[in-house]
């Protein structure tokens, strides 16, 4: 009795699940040899070709092309080596991929034309030095070619680093915001601050107390507790925050009351919110607090004192 019997591709077909056109063909292209043929021509295969049509099959189901597969199965090549150089062909793709999925997230979610979605797309191709030349363009244009102390502090916290392989979500944070750096009326505005701490008193060189945090930490009890800014009893939150911003606007008390509104306001620009919170996106870090509620609440109060304090009378003119 015969240890080792021949099947028909039929009997093949039927004991791997693959159809017998299949099998036809990876006997064709070299892949699937048969061991032998019956009287009338007919191909035969014995059981070590059924484990190597399991290995055809399954080098083919990853994607795995045909002559690597034959290469493989010839044992030129062993399956690590192609299992690794496969693998890192996956990478490419799947970058590839995120990088298209990120895109038409974002078109879609912004309600992009076509225009726009080819700039987002171009966005996403940029290499690493290209993403830095943007960048790096974006800060000189809002600080200047060589900031001094704190202004170099500051341009280093707003640089965005898209990591090497970046997940969907800072891929998708990455395009928003080169797209708003990009904004001339963004440039300008946070060249307008960048202008205002630049001029700020204090010895050269010298961090000074960030203005957007000393009105957060000083109206933060307020907001807590839902005080509304028009409320009289604000006036003591108000006056602890006059004291504190006095200082760093370089004047004194009745200058601060006079600025401040305007300045807080500008701070509150939700373009400089959204930058920072996509910036913490690219850069993995824990999303920042927003101190956009203390700011337009210390403003509104500020404007409320204004409008409820007397205004002096004209002096007489001479008959």
């Amino acid at each position: 009795m015969d240890d080792h019997p021949l099947h028909t591709i039929g009997e093949l077909s039927r004991r791997t699940g693959t159809p017998v056109r299949t099998i036809r063909f990876y006997s064709d292209e070299g892949l699937l040899p048969p061991t032998g043929r019956t009287p009338s021509g007919h191909r035969l295969y014995d059981e070590e070709a059924a484990e190597r049509l399991a290995l055809v099959r399954t080098l083919r189901e990853l994607g795995i092309d045909l002559p690597a597969v034959r290469r493989t199965v010839d044992r030129e090549l062993t399956l690590p080596e192609v299992a690794a150089a496969h693998a890192q062909a996956l990478d490419a793709q799947i970058a590839a991929l995120r990088v298209r999925r990120a895109v038409l997230a974002t078109a879609a979610r912004q309600g992009t034309g076509a225009e726009e979605i080819r700039a987002l797309h171009q966005l996403a191709k940029l290499s690493r030095g290209e993403r830095k030349s943007l960048v790096d363009e974006f800060l000189t244009a809002v600080f200047g070619p060589e900031p001094g102390l704190p202004l170099a502090g500051v341009a280093r916290t707003l640089t965005p680093e898209l990591p090497d392989e970046p997940d969907a979500a800072q891929l998708r944070a990455w395009l928003e915001l080169a797209a708003l750096t990009r904004d001339p009326d963004f440039r300008a505005h946070l060249r307008d601050l960048a202008g205002e701490l630049a001029s700020g008193p204090g010895p050269a060189g010298v961090p000074r107390r960030d203005l957007a945090a000393t009105v957060r930490d000083t109206v933060d009890p307020a907001l807590a507790t839902g005080l509304a800014p028009d409320s009289p009893r604000a006036d003591e939150i108000l006056t602890a925050l006059v004291e504190r911003c006095a200082p760093l606007l370089g004047g004194g008390k009745a200058e601060a009351l006079r600025e401040l509104p305007a300045r807080l306001e500008r701070y509150a620009d939700p373009r400089r919110e959204r930058y920072l919170r996509l910036l913490a996106m690219v850069n993995g870090w824990p999303p920042p607090s927003s101190p956009r509620p203390a700011l337009t609440w210390a403003a509104a109060a500020l404007r409320a004192r204004r409008r409820q304090e007397p205004v002096s009378p004209r002096p007489a003119t001479g008959a």
